[in-house]
């Protein structure tokens, strides 16, 4: 066994109405001035009333900046950092999905320290203090809340990580009535956002590791068995109990066993169309994970009775061969647009995407096989058509 490093979060909390003991956990760091980092949509919706009412009654002075967007540009981020600096704030909290999570772990170090966003993008440049963080998430996909990750849209629509333990918060805060009544589409690109993270941790290359594979099949477990009746009843506590615990556990995973090319292949579309990021994942994961296969096969084959208990198949290449369908049919199950084409992305902006994928050094280098630009243009041609039933014949030797 080869030697590894594990890093998680110093404390989670996990419980239905959670986000309404925040006040608690506050008092704990003595913090008078806090910042809410949100969006408008989740603001709106109540989700952050919890919070904000019992930090009101606490005699906590809380400044929200809800300007928050999906795949945050950096100039977002900027000024949120601007504003904390402005309100001489103390500790850093957030109730939202993985932008605002991201935003938020971002402004929470940059506020303390005199680093510039863009001299700490890449793993590890982030090496001074920040403010006391608290993370909650309203979407179970991201894992944002655990991970050392925070992702940020550059000027030129292209989406860079810093990378740095500095970013896994100090309070990860699991509520998971939180994510109740969140729309199918939603839940079912943040589930297989989840799913993805769990897979390419299994499956990274580079920083594979035991307890990594434990999270990542736990969390694929939970994910492929609850990821249906969520989207059918966005009011099942239970389901979505699990979904979120499985996106953290999968968050968990991939923050110690990094993602890949799906992701890799995933971030221009989002940055480049704003397609949301569970969504980019799911469009071109089939495709993904058949370029993959002959070097994956056997892990694949390990994971095939997660997601589709009972599998009777008994060769190595039927068990990986059934775990590629059952990921295919849960996004059929869960009516994820299935190609490319249908969240508008012509034939044209192929070229650029893969161009685009193929500078994300930081994850191609941990891919099970590794993949050129003529494959990322061919798993993208495979994509745009059908994101179903066509396999990706990829030039690639």
């Amino acid at each position: 066994m080869g030697r590894f490093t594990f890093q998680a979060p110093s404390n989670i909390l996990f419980e239905p109405g959670a986000s309404r003991k925040i006040d608690e956990l506050v008092a704990g760091y003595g913090a008078r001035r806090v910042m809410l980092v949100t969006d408008k949509g989740v603001r709106g919706a109540g989700l952050t009333g919890g919070a904000e009412a019992s930090l009101a009654v606490a005699g906590i002075e809380v400044s929200v900046f809800d300007d928050v967007v999906a795949d945050p540009p950096s100039h977002v981020v900027e000024a949120a950092v601007a504003a904390s600096q402005a309100n001489d704030i103390e500790l850093v909290l957030s109730i939202g999905g993985g932008s605002a999570l991201d935003t938020a772990k971002l402004v929470a170090y940059l506020a303390k320290t005199q680093d510039r966003l863009d001299d700490i993008y890449g793993v590890g440049l982030a090496k001074g203090k920040r403010l006391p963080l608290l993370l909650a998430p309203t979407t179970a996909g991201t894992g944002s809340e655990v991970t050392p990750i925070a992702i940020v849209t550059t000027p030129t629509t292209e989406k860079k990580g810093v990378v740095s333990p500095v970013l896994i918060p100090d309070w990860a805060i699991l509520d998971p009535e939180l994510t109740l009544g969140l729309p199918a589409p939603v839940t079912a690109a943040t589930g297989i956002d989840a799913m993805v993270h769990a897979i390419e941790a299994y499956t990274s290359k580079v920083r594979k590791n035991p307890m990594s594979d434990q999270l990542a099949r736990q969390a694929l477990g939970l994910l492929s068995a609850n990821i249906r009746r969520a989207c059918q009843n966005g009011a099942d506590l239970a389901a979505r109990s699990q979904m979120l615990l499985g996106s953290m556990l999968a968050g968990m995973a991939f923050a110690n066993a990094p993602v890949a090319a799906v992701h890799a292949l995933a971030y221009p579309i989002g940055a480049i169309f704003h397609v949301p990021h569970g969504l980019s994942n799911a469009l071109v994961l089939r495709h993904v994970l058949e370029f993959n296969l002959p070097a994956a096969e056997a892990l694949y084959a390990e994971l095939a009775e997660l997601v589709r208990p009972g599998l009777h198949a008994t060769s190595q290449a039927e068990r990986a061969r059934a775990f590629i369908d059952e990921m295919a049919s849960i996004g059929r199950d869960c009516q994820v647009p299935a190609s490319l084409s249908a969240v508008g992305i012509g034939r044209d902006d192929l070229k650029k995407l893969a161009e685009d994928a193929m500078k994300q050094t930081r994850l191609l280098v941990n891919n099970p096989r590794e993949l050129t630009l003529d494959d990322a243009y061919a798993i993208y041609s495979a994509a745009f058509d059908d994101g179903s039933n066509r396999s990706v014949q990829a030039p690639h030797g």
